[in-house]
């Protein structure tokens, strides 16, 4: 039955998710982006599972070892990546004026962890290594909270890799082994680590999503073989392994090989590797319970079985089953939907995390994984409520599969177009102006364009900002740090809440690249499929001018009324040949002017 160490550890999970609770609810939606990076990176901290099983001197001598090597590796390649991603996100909202950081400094506070880790061990005190892990889950829990105010944010990145490698060093200070292994273990965080960095270095900004996604799958890996690996050495040992350790160790593997797979997908689909449209099979959701049941007979005969060799059969098989569920559970959800599916696969993770740390007995592990377990189902709630939507629909459902809107009401007229010339004219003469840019926008491209397009209006005098709906993208926040790569400052960005108040102060709104976020059947049509769905209201201003490669509907497949109303114009095009375009007839106006 469970000892008093179990009970310790459950508190301990219950403390560090109302962390989670508390500091997620309080990050602004610009730097949810930035959030899912970091929580990304400190995920990264199931190395120390790999760690703990090293073995074997400078290369594994068996099977498990060679997994915890595995899992060291994947590991230290989301830690480097991931902090690196989240620096080159934050730089990208500072702003000209901004005072000058010093966040070199922070290696001062972290060195002086490191060195009173290093005096403990040398005057033998143990608990030193609980104290350290103690301070290092602080200093990720302040990581997050830091983010949730942009001046701030900068400093959550340093305390989240203050506290990272101060459980890091903790591990390796406590392992207790042969020069060989603390050499292979060396190598494999630094090998690892300089492959995430160079590759986050040099990705697009653009791709940010994928790579989000593809980090999650290390993560996924990382969390489900150091769960076989544990139990083969349980195994090889002859000692006899408890309950809390067995059922740990399972949720771990099936939970690792759900992200691991799941995420796999979500970065071939933003990738455009594979299809972003959801794949329907025949039965799908009978074919998800089933392989779920699959997945609970084999964990059932891992927990019963008196033969080793059957149990570790059956863990991987559970990992087998477990990644068949995750791939094609990604795969039946549309392009989208990725939001959500981000932010889940998030929270996977830190719970693929979570139950390593109750499977070795780690508080640093246990507490970090809660943390970012309930930061990812939070921001997928938010999500979910943003799109006026259940996790389950999304998960098992989508737009159009359940029969809603099958009675939704005709939408007739005739739409208006409007020329280069005329629109440039609009927004030239205009006093203030609304930007809402949507998913078409990244695909387009089209950030600078539009970048310079504001510059030239502001220039003019004209009062322009921009309004973003909480899924436009394909993440969240990710069109947020578009437009701030782009060099639009953060102040002149607002949520869908603070523009929907004053709609009708705007002269101009210009809807780039988004449809279903601006679809007025959200709150006239009961019957319509998005019906309930926040959106940004912006057929209340005083002209609406959408720039839209065609008049076809959005992902959810509803026609938009707004199109048709008498104060919207199409300028049908490219999103970036369009505002290309449109950049140049502005020029010629304001030179006329």
């Amino acid at each position: 039955s469970p000892g008093s160490a179990f009970s310790s550890m459950l508190t301990k999970f219950g403390l560090a998710s109302i962390c989670g609770y508390q500091t997620v609810w309080g990050v602004t939606p610009a730097l949810h982006s930035p959030l899912m990076s970091v929580t990304n990176a400190i995920s990264g901290l199931t190395a120390v599972g790999g760690m703990v099983l090293a073995g074997g001197g400078a290369v594994p001598s068996n099977g498990a070892q060679g997994l915890a090597a595995l899992a060291v590796i994947a590991s230290a390649v989301n830690i480097g990546g991931g902090f690196t991603i989240t620096q080159r996100m934050l730089d990208m909202f500072k702003r000209p004026d901004d005072p000058i950081e010093h966040n070199n400094l922070y290696a001062i506070p972290g060195a002086a962890l490191l060195a009173g880790y290093a005096v403990g061990r040398f005057l033998g005190i143990d608990e030193v290594t609980s104290a350290t892990y103690l301070v290092s889950s602080a200093l990720c829990i302040a990581a997050i909270a830091c983010l949730s105010r942009q001046e701030s944010a900068r400093t959550g990145n340093a305390l989240g890799l203050i506290g990272v490698t101060g459980g890091i060093v903790a591990t390796l200070g406590g392992l207790n082994t042969d020069p060989g292994t603390y050499a292979q273990v060396v190598a494999s965080l630094g090998a690892g680590g300089l492959i995430g960095n160079q590759v986050a270095s040099r990705i697009n900004i653009t791709d940010l999503p994928q790579m989000v996604a593809a980090y999650h799958s290390l993560v996924g890996l990382a969390a489900a073989v150091t769960s076989i690996a544990n139990i083969m050495m349980f195994a090889e040992s002859g000692h006899e392994m408890d309950g809390v350790h067995m059922v740990t160790a399972f949720l771990g593997d099936i939970i690792g090989a759900i992200t691991l797979t799941g995420s796999a997908v979500a970065f071939g689909k933003l990738q455009g590797i594979l299809d972003s449209k959801p794949l329907n099979l025949p039965g799908k959701n009978l074919l998800n319970l089933s392989m779920a049941a699959a997945v609970v007979t084999c964990g059932g005969l891992f927990l019963t079985t008196p033969d080793p060799s059957f149990g570790i059969a059956m863990l991987w098989a559970t990992a087998a089953i477990g990644g068949v569920l995750g791939a094609h559970l990604t795969a039946s959800i549309g392009g989208a939907d990725m939001p959500v599916v981000i932010t889940l696969l998030n929270s996977y993770s830190g719970y693929a995390l979570c139950a390593e740390g109750f499977m070795l007995n780690n508080d640093l592990i246990t507490t970090v994984g809660a943390l970012i377990g309930s930061s990812g189902a939070i921001l997928s709630y938010i999500m979910c409520k943003a799109m006026n939507r259940s996790l389950l629909n999304v998960i098992f459902g989508g737009y159009g599969t359940s029969g809603a809107g099958s009675s939704a009401a005709v939408v007739t007229g005739t739409h208006q177009e409007i020329s280069l010339g005329e629109a440039a004219e609009s927004l030239a003469t205009a006093g203030r102006v609304l930007i809402v840019p949507g998913y078409g926008l990244a695909v387009a491209n089209a950030q600078h364009s539009i970048a310079e397009l504001t510059k030239m209006l502001k220039k003019k005098g004209v009062e322009v900002e921009f309004g973003i709906h909480p899924v436009a993208g394909r993440m969240p926040g990710q069109l947020n740090v578009l437009l701030a790569e782009a060099g639009v400052p953060y102040d002149i960005v607002y949520e869908m809440d603070e523009v929907n108040d004053h709609m009708d102060q705007y002269d101009v709104v210009v809807v780039m690249g988004a449809n279903d976020t601006v679809n007025s059947s959200a709150l006239e049509d009961p019957n319509s499929v998005i019906a309930g769905m926040p959106v940004i209201e912006v057929w209340k201003a005083k002209q609406v001018v959408f720039c839209k490669r065609s008049m076809g509907v959005g992902y959810a497949g509803a026609d938009n009324p707004v199109f048709y109303k008498p104060n919207t114009w199409m300028l049908l095009g490219d999103a970036k040949a369009t505002t290309d375009n449109l950049k140049t007839q502005l020029a010629q106006v304001l030179r006329l002017a």
